[in-house]
């Protein structure tokens, strides 16, 4: 027996439930199909608990700094399992509210493994149990990318998942690779007392953000007495029975706990993609504007069709994806303003150009600069680490980018999203009245820099 549905999704994530809800709302008849939990590794093992945990390290580091404050607190302590706890509750409540909208939106929830037989049909659980779509989206995300010779064993070896539930915290971690993932565990460990070595293959730690970036990270990093290894690639990884040993192009690291934080693959195998056909390059799907495959009802997004490997990015590729199998209110996907953050302390966040992208690509260009240390708001908060760097085409004064390093950075972020949208120019942020103390003054004072404007500087 077959069911008949018009768009079939399968993957529950921030990209596929978008995509079942926003196919409700403009009247097709939906099902999603997942085989672990709705609002995939985001809401369950990724953004939202690492962000629960990294707010309890907010307000711990909070408590053992209080006396800047004016308040001394002398008798506290750390209880971890309750830390990991709240993270865990947050994700179930999440994922009991996807499951509510699913119900509100008339959409059958599958929870079952699905496998592609054509461009028309699907097989639950590798079952003769048959679904009959008249479109397929892709949205099964992607899985840990593995380094040769490292085997994971859950337990001293670990991914990001096991990281967020540590039954206790270690004395020594060590995390390779020192992107997003790795930066946010190595503040996360460090502010609960662990010894931590971040260690990455290129020149610098968050390689794809702006160099000024990186640079002030790694002198904020160091002065905590986080241990930053670049240019380094782990040659041999020995687990041994009191320890890892790791061995380095030219050291060696003794560690409790390896954390593995290389990037990830997408999840593309076992759900029929070779069998009709749909083309794939490096391990993920390839599409186009539209989120269109190489087969004309088949569309992939979120991170199992590539980077940028990020939730909003999920999100915003599902509503294109439905609205063009709708033909409704169609525009393809811009990937040129899209906005990344990393929920360390300080934070991170950037839209748009480099300086050195901007250069690269033949501007001629203005930059500004200014120091959380010189806003008023960021001295009463207590959190004057960082600054906002701004980037200006000189010619006609449009804003190609900015990248900012600082509390509450990946909030302020939007503002400057909304301006690129707009084809801003310095003229339309200048004229912008800021309010009176705020952190968003930062970038108004960064814009002013770079055109020898700035007054408090």
């Amino acid at each position: 027996m077959k069911e008949d549905y018009d768009i079939v999704v399968i993957g529950g994530g921030p990209g596929g439930y978008v995509a079942a809800i926003r196919a409700s709302q403009l009247g097709k008849k939906v099902a999603i199909i997942e085989e672990s939990e709705l609002g995939g590794v985001c809401l369950n093992w990724g953004c939202i608990p690492t962000k629960s945990l990294l707010k309890n390290a907010y307000v711990f580091d909070l408590i053992k700094n209080s006396s800047k404050y004016g308040i001394d607190i002398s008798d506290y302590k750390v209880n971890w399992k309750k830390i990991i706890q709240r993270s865990r509750n947050i994700s179930k409540r999440l994922n009991k509210g996807i499951e509510f909208l699913m119900n509100k939106n008339n959409i059958k929830f599958f929870n079952s493994k699905a496998k592609i037989l054509d461009k028309n049909t699907l097989s639950l659980d590798n079952s003769e149990r048959l679904i009959n779509t008249k479109n397929i989206i892709i949205a099964t995300g992607t899985k840990q990318k593995n380094l040769p010779g490292i085997k994971l064993d859950q337990k001293k070896i670990i991914s990001s998942r096991e990281a967020m539930v540590l039954k206790e915290i270690p004395k020594k971690i060590t995390i390779i690779g020192a992107g997003a993932i790795g930066v946010e565990f190595a503040h996360l460990y460090n502010t609960f007392g662990s010894e931590v070595t971040l260690i990455e293959s290129l020149p610098r730690i968050l390689p794809n953000e702006d160099e000024d970036i990186s640079k002030e990270l790694t002198s904020i990093f160091s002065k905590r007495k986080i241990n930053i290894l670049t240019n380094q690639k782990v040659s041999k990884v020995e687990s041994l029975k009191n320890h890892i040993k790791i061995s380095l192009d030219n050291h060696k690291i003794n560690t409790d706990i390896l954390l593995v934080a290389v990037g990830v693959t997408g999840n593309i195998s076992n759900i029929g993609l070779k069998k009709i056909g749909i083309e794939t390059e490096r391990g993920f799907i390839l599409k186009n504007k539209y989120l269109q495959t190489n087969i004309e009802n088949i569309y992939a997004i979120g991170d199992v069709s590539g980077p940028p490997l990020l939730a909003h990015v999920a999100s915003s590729e599902a509503i294109v994806a439905v609205e063009h199998i709708c033909n409704y209110n169609s525009t393809e996907m811009n990937y040129k303003n899209i906005p990344a953050c990393t929920y360390c302390e300080p934070e991170v966040a950037s839209v748009g150009l480099t300086e050195k992208n901007a250069k690269e690509s033949g501007y001629n260009i203005k930059v500004g600069k200014f120091p959380f240390r010189a806003l008023g708001k960021s001295l009463a908060d207590g959190s004057h680490e960082g600054f906002v760097k701004v980037i200006y085409d000189n010619k006609y004064g449009e804003l190609l980018g900015c990248h900012i390093i600082g509390h509450n950075a990946s909030n302020l972020i939007s503002e400057v999203g909304i301006a690129r949208m707009l084809e801003t120019t310095h003229h339309e942020i200048l004229k912008t009245v800021h309010p009176h103390p705020t952190l968003s003054e930062a970038i108004h004072e960064a814009t002013a820099d770079a055109f020898k404007e700035a007054i408090h500087i």
